[in-house]
């Protein structure tokens, strides 16, 4: 078994950078010594992991397993050292708030001035996450852990699915996402009669009851409309929409996630829960922070 070593965040540097001298550049060592640990890390592993020819560097196809496999241990031994602080710290009133791209903490920290009205002796610690699937098995199955909650869409289907709970705190309008290059980007408000001929981006069927509800809809009634299935809501999501023109299934509340996409407004009545994402059974402080903001934040 390898344990987590730098050789790891050198290896995923050498990727990223495409060499071993622009590796060398981002972290301040030699050539040389880049590629003396990556002999090592290759030796320890007993598998190749570059091919390497006059013409670059690229991965084998073990190293592109490895890589996904590498970003996912540092991360874990990462989150692994912040559990560990964080259970000296479980009887204190720190609520630790996930957030992420596709998971801002915006509304918490528009609603915090009436919350602490409720429950001055909290706080709250904002905890950046990088939103992968892998990353959302594991905070969502473990909430309460090292972090406490989530903002985000959800549904009864997902909550199931991730073991966890959810606290609704308003019904989104189902919105779309297009490039700011795109030709629907100069309205304001689109028809779903302005969706036809387009590729439109839609979670796969079964991840939201309220998406597939939309789903039926237009395959039965808009059949003009091309519906494309991905796995994932995360940047890369928004990477394919931006680079091959298409539209993505968004919220308001992603606004700001790429600078290059612009999110209208459409003439349906789909709408998905928004709210806070916790664990079945919150720890006092916890449930105390919850009941503040339904408070506050519900009619």
């Amino acid at each position: 078994m390898v344990m987590y070593n730098p050789q790891l965040e050198t290896f995923i540097c050498v990727v990223d950078s495409g060499s071993f001298n622009k590796a060398a550049e981002k972290l301040y060592i030699s050539p040389p010594a880049v590629i003396k640990q990556m002999n090592l890390l290759e030796e320890s592993l007993g598998i190749q992991l570059f091919i390497r020819t006059h013409r670059g560097l690229s991965l084998t196809e073990a190293g592109k397993s490895f890589y996904q496999d590498a970003k996912y241990i540092i991360q874990y031994c990462k989150d692994s050292i912040v559990r560990a602080k964080n259970a000296m710290q479980k009887d204190s009133n720190i609520i630790r708030i996930g957030t992420s791209p596709m998971t801002p903490a915006q509304v918490l920290v528009d609603l915090w001035p009436r919350v602490e009205e409720y429950c001055p002796d909290i706080k709250f610690q904002l905890i950046p996450f990088d939103n992968t699937p892998e990353n959302a098995r594991e905070i969502l199955a473990n909430l309460g852990q090292n972090i406490d909650v989530v903002a985000g869409i959800f549904d009864e289907t997902m909550l199931n699915l991730r073991q966890c709970a959810g606290l609704e705190l308003s019904r989104e309008p189902i919105c779309c996402a297009v490039s700011i290059h795109h030709r629907l980007a100069q309205k304001e408000k689109l028809t779903i009669q302005d969706l036809y001929g387009e590729n439109l981006m839609l979670m796969h069927r079964g991840w939201s009851h309220y998406v597939d509800l939309l789903r039926d809809d237009l395959w039965q009634n808009h059949p003009q409309i091309h519906i494309v299935d991905f796995d994932f809501y995360d940047v890369a999501a928004f990477n394919e929409c931006e680079n091959n023109n298409h539209v993505l299934m968004a919220v308001a509340n992603w606004r700001y996630v790429h600078p290059l996409l612009k999110i209208l407004s459409v003439d349906w009545n789909y709408t998905i829960p928004f709210g806070l994402l916790h664990s079945p059974n919150p720890a006092p402080p916890v449930e105390q922070f919850l009941q503040a903001v339904a408070k506050v934040a519900l009619p």
